[in-house]
């Protein structure tokens, strides 16, 4: 019997693996219906400065990425993904109308932390059912489609929040609202997912694993955050793109044209990194960041505006799956969760950072001075790259 091309291309990948990009697609979607206009909720609803946007933003991805490196010990010391996936899942939908309700930008805080909690707890978890899915050969592949599922729920997710404003004509706190129904979707799609216990010698207490990880593993870590303290919130991008007198709809529109471009890339680019090298990817995605942010710091054309957002799809679609992948690579298959999650925690603890010296740069020096200073330590992070990770870290 033949194989088709579309069967040919998804060679490779099982039930499990499906269902987890559709999770992730899911929980995208109820997560980016928000995420254009929560900069806009909190400096035109709440009043909030360019620095507490950068607060807000930075601490809350801070905490979704903290978070799963202990989610992902723990995971790993009850071999047990499924259960701790679920519980994130379901935290991060119910904190979604919660963010609406606020009145005071410290109230949308504390749900908008709930919310990257849940997100947190489920993403270690569920990166290692991804992992596993898969035969190693193919795990480029897995995260790719996990990372097209992702990615394409934040392509149309603004775009439903296009729809209930400008066509049904909700206000901004009834998006907030029903971004719960993809939420719970999300959670389904995990409950059918079955998991597979690995065997392994019990301990007799719960670690965070940092002792047991190797040193290329570590090197990785140091080459990303070098980059990562660059990397602001996206919000950031969003401001800079009303800044310069782009519509609220248009820049909705061309926030989901990012994320479509993400989302189509996330998958190839998966797939190359497990024939051409995940480092070769990474390098090659870090170039387009620093791209994109020089030319943010050198431009206030609209037009080129909307064409470097759009460019900054293909660095995120990238980096998101390789990345991971790359963690994934270089642990025991039993620290597997533990390995992702402090990979994520790396790059919270640093956008955090990055996030927080953004919003002081974007108030007290100017607007450019943040893609400028994001520019610099992408250059930083591939000279780190080159030097500290190996060109095939699997072998």
């Amino acid at each position: 019997m033949s194989i088709s091309p579309m069967q040919r291309y998804f060679a490779g990948l099982s039930r499990n693996t499906f269902l987890l990009a559709l999770s992730s697609l899911f929980s995208d979607i109820s997560t980016e219906m928000l995420y254009p206009i929560l900069p806009v909720f909190l400096t035109q609803v709440l009043h909030a400065s360019g620095s507490i946007v950068g607060l807000v933003d930075g601490f809350a991805q801070a905490t979704q990425n903290i978070v799963q490196g202990f989610s992902g010990a723990i995971s790993d010391r009850l071999q047990r993904r499924k259960p701790i996936a679920l519980i994130g899942y379901l935290l991060s939908a119910i904190a979604k109308p919660l963010m609406g309700l606020a009145t005071v930008w410290e109230a949308l805080l504390g749900a908008r932390l709930l919310d990257r909690l849940g997100a947190g707890t489920r993403s270690a978890p569920r990166d290692a059912l991804v992992a596993s899915s898969v035969d190693e050969r193919d795990r480029g592949r897995a995260f790719g489609l996990e990372g097209l599922g992702d990615n394409a729920g934040a392509f149309l997710g603004p775009l439903v929040a296009l729809f209930l404003l400008y066509v049904l004509h909700l206000n901004l706190r009834s998006i907030f609202y029903l971004a719960v129904i993809p939420g719970l979707l999300a959670f389904l799609m995990v409950l059918l997912v079955t998991e597979q216990r690995v065997a392994v010698a019990a301990k007799s207490k719960i670690d965070v694993n940092l002792g047991q990880f190797p040193r290329r593993y570590w090197n990785y870590l140091v080459a990303t955050a070098l980059f990562v303290v660059g990397n602001s919130s996206n919000a950031f991008l969003i401001l800079q793109t009303r800044d310069v007198g782009v519509s609220l709809e248009t820049t909705i529109m061309i926030y989901a044209a990012y994320n479509l471009v993400a989302a189509l890339i996330s998958y190839p680019a998966g797939a190359l990194s497990d024939r051409w090298g995940r480092r070769n990817i990474l390098l090659a995605a870090i170039a387009v960041f620093f791209t994109a942010y020089l030319g943010f710091a050198l431009t206030r054309n609209v037009l080129l505006i909307g064409a470097l957002f759009v460019l900054y799809g293909l660095y995120q679609g990238a980096f998101r799956a390789v990345g991971k992948a790359l963690a994934s690579d270089l642990v025991p298959r039993h620290l597997r969760a533990s390995g992702v999650g402090w990979y994520s925690t790396t790059v919270g603890l640093w956008q955090l950072v990055a996030s927080v010296i953004a919003g002081l740069l974007w108030d007290r020096i100017g607007h450019a001075a943040v893609f400028y200073f994001g520019a610099l330590f992408a250059a930083v992070g591939i000279i780190a790259l080159l030097a500290l990770v190996p060109r095939d870290p699997r072998a």
